[in-house]
C-alpha cells in the first residue's frame, strides 16, 4: 500500500499540474470506486470547478476545488494517481479519468479496487465515516507532538501498533515503521510503556528522517506504487530492514529476523533493536 512518502511523491509531481485548472469533464467514472456521493452527483458536481489546491493528508490525496468541495483519493493497495496527455493510451483498472481543461487527463486506476473516491466537505465525509480522524502528521513542523510521546507512553500496545494507528500517526505504515524501529534501535514488538523518555524521543525523531529520505528517492516500488508520472521510485532499493528477512542486518551483519506484530510482516535485528 503506498504510505505517506508515496502519496506525498505523487502529490508533488501532480500539483503543477492540477492546481489552478479547471476539471472541464468527467470522462469515465466506475462507481465502484465510489464512496460519496452517488455516480449522477458526481457526474454532475465536478465539470467547471477550479482545482484550487492540491494537498496530502496522512495516506489521503485532497483535490480542493472551488466549491468547498474535496475529491478525496485514497490509493488502497494498489492504485495510483496519474497525469497524462489526452489521447494517450489507457491501462486497464482506470476507473476515474478527469479532464482538465483541454489537453491532459487526471486519471486513478487500481486494479484491486482497494482504494476508494468521494467527494464532499472534508467535515462532511469525516461525519459520514468516509474518510478517518487522523493523527499528527510526520512531516509536520512541531512533529511530534506532546500527545503523541503521551500515547506511546501509557500504551500497552507493540511499538509498531502504535506507529500504524492511523488516528496517532498520519500515514506510516508497515514499510517505514520497520525503518524507523531500526534507525531508533528499538525493536517493533516491544511494549510501549516500556521505552524510556530517550527511545522514545529517537523513534520519533526516526519517522520524519525515514521518510525524507524516500520521498528523496521518489517512493518504494516494490509492486504497484508509481509517481505521479507512472514511473517506479528508487526507495525500495535503499531500505534497511523491510523486505530484508534472513539477510544480513547492515550494522552488525548478524541475520535480520522476520516475525508478525499489529498482524503485519516484521523485519528487524535482534542484536542491534533491545
Amino acid at each position: 500500500m503506498p504510505e505517506l512518502p508515496e502519496v506525498e511523491t505523487i502529490v508533488r509531481d501532480l500539483r503543477p499540474q492540477v492546481a489552478g485548472r479547471r476539471i472541464s469533464e468527467v470522462i469515465h467514472l466506475n462507481p465502484q470506486v465510489l464512496r460519496h456521493p452517488g455516480p449522477q452527483e458526481l457526474l454532475s458536481s465536478l465539470p467547471g470547478q477550479l482545482a484550487v489546491q492540491l494537498a496530502r493528508r496522512g495516506k489521503f490525496i485532497h483535490l480542493r476545488l472551488d466549491s468547498g468541495q474535496t475529491l478525496v483519493v485514497h490509493l488502497g493497495m494498489s492504485g495510483s494517481l496519474t497525469i497524462a496527455a489526452a489521447g494517450s493510451p489507457i491501462l486497464g483498472h482506470t476507473h476515474l479519468r478527469l479532464r482538465i481543461e483541454a489537453d491532459r487527463e487526471l486519471r486513478y486506476r487500481d486494479p484491486r479496487r482497494f482504494g476508494r473516491v468521494a467527494l464532499g466537505t472534508e467535515a462532511e465525509l469525516i461525519s459520514l465515516g468516509v474518510i478517518p480522524v487522523l493523527g499528527e502528521e510526520p512531516l509536520a513542523r512541531g512533529f511530534p507532538g506532546p500527545g503523541v510521546h503521551q500515547i506511546l507512553r501509557l500504551s500497552a500496545r507493540p511499538v509498531k501498533a502504535v506507529l500504524l494507528d492511523q488516528a496517532v500517526i498520519a500515514g506510516c505504515g508497515n514499510i517505514y515503521a520497520d525503518e524507523a524501529c531500526f534507525l531508533a534501535r528499538v525493536r517493533p514488538s516491544r511494549r510501549a510503556f516500556r521505552l524510556t523518555a530517550k527511545e522514545r524521543g529517537r523513534l520519533l525523531a526516526a519517522l520524519p528522517i525515514v521518510m525524507r529520505e524516500a520521498i528523496r528517492r521518489r517512493g518504494s516500488s516494490f509492486s504497484d506504487y508509481r509517481d505521479g508520472f507512472g514511473a517506479k521510485g528508487e526507495a525500495f532499493e535503499a531500505l534497511l530492514v523491510y523486505g530484508r528477512g534472513g539477510g544480513a542486518c547492515v550494522r552488525c551483519g548478524s541475520t535480520l529476523r522476520q516475525s508478525t506484530v499489529a498482524g503485519r510482516t516484521t523485519v528487524f535485528c535482534a542484536r542491534c533493536q533491545v
